[in-house]
Formats: structure tokens, sequence, C-alpha cells
């Protein structure tokens, strides 16, 4: 373009500027994301939370001693050497002067503006003595002197400098890169070529190329698509699952296939390792040919699953397996309730008899599933297997004490202290303050239900037809707060009390005898009292969970929440997954009402994916009325009556106006 100029950076000091953005926009991201942690400072937080999250299996993936690894060494050292490079740019540039600044005579001459004609002349004979070419001086600076002096004196330099901020004039327009001009010298145009077809026609279309490869094949959730497509099949195929289906199932995720992911690991030591542990098992089925269910992975997997639900000893070769293995787990079986949900709405949708929806004993069986995998139990084991120091030998004392009976883990809660200490006297003081620890951390949710219809007149009032929503509040305490309300009720018990008190310690012991049930109205009832004097302890809390916030994020647990008939064994909304029940969180599940009128009964079930035997269920009764009646006359159509009305009392004045025309003619 006429008038424009472009100018390369010869000197090289505006390219600092340049690359030192470049690379403080890589190195300041790369040291936050890839810096590695301290693991002897996590080794020495997991040592302390030992005693309470011993068990579970979070803990004992995180206490893992790491293999020695080259890899973080070599980040630190590339991480460091990056702020090393931005440091010295940085340097650079804050030593770079200046060179485009506006031009001005009286600088270059070393003159206060505002000079007169005779300092100026005085001024150059001086600096023209001093950096004349003839004596030696610098060409360049008395042709600066010499420009400034013409500018000062000379009537239409004066003018221009004035005007364009030049003395010679108005400039063509220049645009600077902060690039040296080497980069475009024909000497180095094949160098430069080779690395823009470097960057752009190779790195970057493999960037691009496995980042697509990687999108298609894995689903929202990273679960590989085949993964899903081998779940839905065999779900399909199996309406009905058991326990024993289902392990089945889910070892033949692809994930465990070294075909199709490169973390799996298939050893040549498998092949006399995996055969022992099936003959100590002693119940796999071997006979069926299902592929990939009956491949070699998915059978390493499956018996990798059932020795963990055993806790079975194996050998060390084999524990980083089975750890991957459980790791992938949790995620894999919220994969395999997705698709269970997905067929049942694919189910409703047909008219088709052949397409046969999963049953909901199914579904729930995948819940329990991973409360088996997590907590590395057997289906029908005691809960009470959950809490360290109690094993199969001792537990018959527990569980079949003449006095106490205590079955599961709110039974155990329910107990005063001095009975549980008496139900566990087998064990040392140090071990008792361990079991206590663990079951104090233990979730306790109560749930509190509510129906109505939304966008509706009457919202109370559920009819055929119409879109039914129960609105669960849940609260989660742990059973430690548990503990401290009782121990504030045996301290009420011991002082004396009056009249009134004493009616209130009753109704507390009743609360306490009763179970899990009363105890649920308890905390809704205090609950709601906290939330109507203000929030000031749920500020408190707010305070504590910041402080514990690395913690608590390994900590908490999923909750699945659904309604389902149990009379009829059907699903009637789709479970809802809860992941950030800290202190309270209400949960809408939205379903059809049924297409009759009557009494329905219904169950809300809340299952955990961490704990067993903390599952809760609440009743739902509902009432469907008919449906009301189309109104023929409503007050939004007034307006339209209105018009009509209108309309006629026109059509009539028209009329009326017709007829008296004709008459005035027939008297003419």
């Amino acid at each position: 373009m006429a008038g424009q100029q472009f100018q390369y950076d010869d000197s090289g000091n505006t390219f600092f500027y340049f690359l030192t953005s470049f690379v403080g926009l890589i190195v300041i991201p790369a040291t936050y994301y890839l810096w590695p942690r301290d693991q002897n400072a996590e080794q020495i937080r997991l040592k302390n939370i030992r005693k309470v999250y011993g068990r579970c299996m979070w803990y004992r993936l995180r206490l893992l001693k790491p293999q020695p690894n080259i890899i973080p060494t070599v980040k630190k050292i590339v991480l460091l050497a990056g702020w090393a490079l931005f440091l010295f740019l940085a340097y650079k540039v804050s030593k770079t002067d200046r060179e485009y600044q506006e031009y001005n005579p009286y600088e270059v001459l070393n003159l206060d503006p505002g000079a007169t004609v005779a300092e100026i002349k005085k001024q150059y004979r001086l600096l023209s003595l001093k950096y004349h070419p003839d004596k030696g001086g610098d060409e360049v600076m008395f042709m600066r002197i010499a420009k400034a002096y013409a500018a000062l004196t000379d009537e239409e330099s004066r003018k221009n400098w004035e005007e364009f901020g030049n003395p010679d004039g108005p400039q063509a327009t220049s645009f600077g890169i902060a690039l040296p001009a080497w980069i475009v010298d024909q000497k180095n145009s094949i160098l430069v070529l080779l690395v823009y077809g470097l960057a752009f026609m190779v790195i970057l279309p493999v960037v691009v190329g496995s980042w697509w490869y990687r999108s298609i094949r894995y689903s929202g959730d990273q679960i590989l698509i085949r993964t899903t497509q081998i779940y839905t099949y065999f779900v399909y195929k199996t309406r009905n699952m058991d326990m024993k289906r289902l392990i089945m199932v889910l070892a033949g995720a692809s994930e465990f296939d070294p075909q199709y992911n490169k973390d799996a690991t298939s050893r040549p030591t498998d092949n006399i390792l995996i055969p022992q542990l099936i003959r100590e098992i002693g119940s796999i089925n071997l006979k069926k040919n299902e592929p990939p269910l009956t491949c070699p992975y998915s059978l390493k997997a499956r018996v990798l699953l059932l020795s963990h639900l055993a806790r079975m000893k194996i050998p060390e070769t084999l524990e980083e397996d089975q750890q991957f293995m459980l790791k992938k787990c949790p995620a894999l079986l919220q994969e395999m309730v997705n698709v269970i949900c997905q067929l049942i709405i694919m189910a409703r949708s047909r008219e088709e008899r052949e397409f046969r929806a999963p049953t909901l004993a199914s579904l729930e069986n995948c819940m329990k599933l991973s409360q088996m995998a997590v907590q590395g139990l057997q289906q029908f084991k005691s809960p009470l297997l959950q809490l360290p120091h109690i094993e199969e030998d001792n537990l018959r004392r527990v569980s079949n004490h003449k006095k106490y009976k205590i079955k599961t883990i709110q039974d155990l809660v329910s107990l005063k202290e001095s009975d549980r200490h008496n139900l566990l006297h087998f064990l040392e003081d140090e071990k008792y303050e361990e079991v206590m620890a663990v079951l104090g951390s233990f979730p306790y949710v109560t749930m509190d239900i509510k129906s109505q219809v939304l966008d509706d007149e009457d919202s109370n009032n559920i009819t055929v037809g119409s879109l039914v929503t129960v609105l669960v509040k849940l609260t989660r305490q742990t059973m430690a707060e548990v503990f401290e309300k009782e121990q504030s009720i045996c301290a009420a018990e011991e002082q004396p009390a009056e009249d009134g008190e004493a009616v209130v310690k009753e109704d507390e012991e009743e609360v306490s005898d009763k179970g899990s049930d009363s105890e649920e109205e308890e905390t809704n009832r205090e609950s709601q009292s906290e939330k109507d004097d203000g929030s000031d302890r749920d500020s408190d809390r707010e305070q504590d969970e910041k402080q514990n916030k690395d913690d608590e994020a390994e900590k908490q647990e999923w909750w699945w929440l659904y309604i389902a008939d149990r009379k009829e064994q059907t699903l009637i909304s789709m479970p809802y997954h809860v992941c950030t029940l800290k202190d309270t969180e209400e949960v809408e599940l939205k379903f059809p009402a049924p297409g009759k009128p009557g009494n329905y009964q219904y169950t809300v079930f809340l299952r955990s994916d961490s704990y067993m035997g903390l599952d809760q269920i609440k009743p739902l009764k509902l009432e469907v009325h008919e449906a009301k009646p189309v109104p023929e006359n409503h007050p939004q159509w007034d307006t339209a009556i209105e018009g009509d009305e209108d309309q006629e009392d026109s059509e009539g004045f028209e009329d009326s106006f017709e007829e008296e025309e004709e008459e005035e003619e027939g008297d003419d």
C-alpha cells in the first residue's frame, strides 16, 4: 500500500517483548498444572487420618508408596529452566531503551524549550565542533544536530516540525513487527519454511488428530464407547441380573483390556496366578462362551474383584492390577446404572411387547455392588465388618449377644456409651477408640419428602396425568454428632431436673430407643429450627469445610435417590445422582401421575455408593383424583365475548341506519 512501510526489528530489542510474553504464557500455567506435589507431605497427611479412614478404599489407594519415578524430576528441571529463561528475557526487556520517542529538537541540542536564537546558534557551534566528521566526530550525531538546528532556525523546517512532528514534513506510515529481519531474509527462507511446515503440517495435525481420536472413543463421563456398547448388549440380553452375572458383565469393560486401554497390563505370570485364585474362590462360571466376558482380560478382572470382595490375600504382582481395577469400578457401575435407566426409558416409549425393560433388581444390584467394591465385602456379609478390628471371628460376639443383638450400624449407634463399651469389651482401649472414630465418621442422612404438582392452581391436588414433583430434603450429619446428643442426654439424666425438663428427657430417651425412623424426624425438626434461628451455625460449618477442603473432597460419598413401586417392582422416577451432599440439599424428583385415580403406595430410596447398611427408605402415598373437566366458559375468553357483542351492536346499528335511509327515500 502507498505511504506504508513495514519495519523489522534489526536490533532485536522489540523481539524480546514478544518472546517474553510468549514464554510467560507457557511457563505460568504449566507450573500451576504440572508442578509435582510434595509426596512426603501427602504421606504425613495420610498418616494423621489413618485412624479414621484406614479401611476406606480411597485411603488405601492413596497410601500406596509411589515407585521411584524420574518423571517428576524431569518436570521440575524443565519448569525451572523455563522460569530462568522467562526471568532472563524480562531482565533484557527492562534494560532495553525506548527507541520510539517523540522528536524534540531542543532535547537533541540539550537546550531548554523556549531558548533564544542566539542560544541555539551558540549551542549548535559548540556541538558542531565536537561531532563534526572532519574532526573525528560522529557523523550520525552531527546529522541529528544539523536537523535539529534547522528545525529551530529555518522557517519551513520549523513549520513542518510544529504540524507533522518532523522537520522533513509528513512521513510514510510505518508498522513495526517485533521479529528480527533475518526471519524474512532470503538466505534463511528454507529454514523458516521448514519450521512452519513442521509446526502446522505435522505437530498441529497430530495434536488435533489425537484429541479427535480420543474424543470419539470416550463418552462424556470418560468411559469407552465400546464399554457402553458391551453393557447395553448384556443388560438388554439379561433382563434380571443377579450379583454373579453383574460382576461378570462389569469385568467385561474394555477399560481392563490392554488392546483398548494402555494403562491395563497383562503379564505372563497371570497364566499361573489367576488359575490358582480361581481354585481358591471355587465359584466362577467358565463354561459359557460369551466374548468378551470370557476373554482373558475379563476373567482376570472378575477374579481380582471376587478376591477383593472375599478379602483374600493375593500375590504382590497382582495387587497393582487389582487397585487399578477397583479405581475403575465406581465410574463403570455408574455407567451401567445409566444404561439400565436408558433401556427403561426406551421400553416405556415403545409399545412393542418384545422390548422388555431391565428389572428394578438389576438397578439396585448395581448400587449394592458399588458399596461392596468400596468396602471389600460380599453381598450378604454383616455391615459391621466395615469397622476396623471387627472380623469374622469376633463378629459373633457382637451380633449374637444375648442382651443387645446388634445387626446393623444403626443398632450399634443407638446404644449408650456404657453398653457399647461392654459389648466391645474384647477390644483393647486403643482399638476401641479406633472403632469409635471410624463409626463416628459414618454419615447419618435423613430425608424429608413432600409431593406436589407445580404450575397448578391447587398444588396439593394430584390429578390423572399431571406432573408430580416430589421435593426431597436431605440432611447429612455424622454418627459422631449422634454420639454428642447421646452424651448430652446422659448428662441431663444425671443432673436434677425440673418437671418440664423431665418430660423433655423422656421424649429424648424414646427417640434414642426407637432407632433410625424417630431419629430422622428429630433431625428434620432440628434442622428446621436451626434454619429459623439464623445462619450463624451454618457459617461456622462453612468455615470448617473451607479449612478441611482437601480432605472433604476425598471423604465425600455419593448417593442415588429415586422412587420405586416395591409391589410392582417398577421404577417410578429415574435415579438422581447426589454428588454434593455436605450438610443439606434439596432434590426434585419428577414423574407423571398414574393414568387411573386411586391411592398409590410408592417408596423413596436413598442408596449410598460407599457404605453398606446406611440406605434410607421412606414411604410415599399418593392420592390421585380425576382430572378436572375442560370449562366451556373461561374468564380469559371474556375479551373475545365482548368483541362479539360489539360486533353484533355495530351490525344492528348498520341495519337501523339502512332502514332510516329507506324511509327517507319513500317520503321524498
